[in-house]
Parts: structure tokens; C-alpha cells; sequence
């Protein structure tokens, strides 16, 4: 497993590289296997990488069939379907909506509207069988590439430091209902669905994440840092800012 760390002078420079290194990755495992698996994220940072990829984008995407990629989610905030909030709500408009996706590989969380109604719980359990379900395993897939917010306290999806979430080491999707940033109630995956990602990648911007990108860095504790126990099985890589790159040792 191989750590990278590269560092741009704004972050339209971040995400158009990201968006590049995401048609080589996706498009290998297609050659490969026929199917690539993708775990998409929301933030600023996530939906650039995905109007990058769009027809219009900055990055040529023509080795890519997007009908053989099946799409995931990170985390998802558990409010109702329509809510600007939803982070597949926010892909679809920046790039889902906008390619030829099979409908049966978009695989979204549930809404607090959905099937399930109010019940986070619920709907918690079956975006886990829904990772079972495809998996090789019959636990969690082996994501091609699992892409990952962060913030200043280091989280990553709805992993926040000294959270049940963040200990939890043998379910793979988890319900929260305290979440320090709003909305409270949310569903994410864990690390023992995370780490089976073979590529892992970070996309941070911005002064107020140094700190979280220096502690990683250094090893520290996924209970005070969460991003410091995000890893790929192949790779992980770092894609930051000068500003979020700023407290990394020279």
C-alpha cells in the first residue's frame, strides 16, 4: 500500500486532477473486471470532482462507461428526498443526471421519506445489506475507490471524533443521531467497510483542516482524528490545497 501526497496552488487545480486520476482508476478496474466501484462524498471538493467529470467538464471521460460503474455513498444526511441536503440529490445534479448511468448501479441511502419512513435504524440495516449484497465477501465490496471529504476536526463521511461510529469495527453502515454538524441525523459507513477500499482518496481545502491533515500525517489516533484510520488496500492518496497542506512537516 502506497501514500501520496500532492499539493495544488487552488482547488480548481485539486479537483480537475482528482476528476483526471478518477477516469484512469475507473476505467482500469473496467478493464479489468468488467465493473468498477466507486464511493462518492459530498462538500465542496466532492461535487467539483463530479462537474469536472460532466459533459462540458474539464476532464475527457470517454474511456469511461459510466453504465458499468456501480455508485455508493460514503454517508448520507437523513432527511427527506427532495432536501438540498442529500448528498445523491447533489451528485445527480452535478453529474448523474447528466450521463448514461444504469439506474441499478446508482445505489442510494434511503431518505427519512423513503421506505423505511423515520426509522433510521432501519434504514441503516439495509444500506448494509445492500453492501452485502454486492460484495465478494458477502460483508462489504471492494471498492475500487472510496473519495473522502474532511473536516477541521478531521471526520470523514459521518465519522466524528470520539463517536460510537468512529469505534465501530464490525458493522459496516451505522445510524447517528447526534451529529456535531447539523443535520444530527445521519448514515454512514464505517471502517471495516472503508478500509476495503483498494484506493482511498482525500480531498481537503482550505487553512482550517491543516491541523486534521497534520495529524493524519503523523499517525495519530482515529478516536481524535478519524481521518488518520482512513486507508486504501492499494493506495491512499492526499489531495490538498497549500492551505490545507500548510502545518505538513518539510
Amino acid at each position: 500500500m502506497t501514500t501520496e501526497t500532492l499539493v495544488f496552488d487552488d482547488r480548481d487545480m485539486l479537483t480537475t486532477t482528482a476528476a483526471a486520476r478518477f477516469v484512469d482508476i475507473v476505467s482500469r478496474a473496467q478493464k479489468e473486471r468488467g465493473v468498477a466501484s466507486v464511493v462518492l462524498t459530498g462538500g465542496s471538493n466532492g461535487i467539483g470532482i463530479l462537474r469536472a467529470l460532466a459533459p462540458g467538464g474539464e476532464v475527457d471521460t470517454s474511456p469511461l462507461d459510466w453504465s458499468r460503474i456501480d455508485f455508493y455513498w460514503g454517508d448520507e444526511r437523513f432527511v427527506p428526498n427532495d432536501d438540498p441536503e442529500r448528498n445523491v440529490g447533489q451528485a445527480t445534479e452535478a453529474l448523474l443526471a447528466h450521463v448514461p448511468v444504469d439506474p441499478a448501479r446508482v445505489h442510494p441511502v434511503a431518505a427519512s421519506d423513503g421506505p423505511f419512513g423515520d426509522d433510521i435504524e432501519a434504514a441503516a440495516q439495509d444500506y448494509a445489506t445492500v453492501l452485502a449484497a454486492n460484495a465478494d465477501n458477502g460483508i462489504s465490496p471492494a471498492f475500487d475507490l472510496h473519495l473522502l471529504g474532511m473536516g477541521g476536526e478531521g471526520h470523514i463521511n459521518s465519522l466524528f471524533p470520539h463517536t460510537d461510529a468512529t469505534a465501530e469495527n464490525v458493522r459496516t453502515v451505522v445510524s447517528v443521531e447526534n451529529s456535531p454538524k447539523p443535520p444530527p441525523r445521519r448514515i454512514t459507513l464505517t471502517f471495516p467497510a472503508l478500509n476495503r477500499s483498494s484506493a482511498v482518496w482525500f480531498l481537503v481545502s482550505g487553512a482550517d483542516k491543516a491541523e486534521a491533515v497534520a495529524a493524519a500525517h503523523s499517525g495519530a489516533s482515529r478516536d481524535d482524528w478519524p481521518c488518520a484510520g482512513a486507508h486504501g488496500t492499494s493506495e491512499t492518496v492526499w489531495f490538498l490545497d497549500d492551505a490545507a497542506a500548510g502545518k505538513l512537516a518539510v
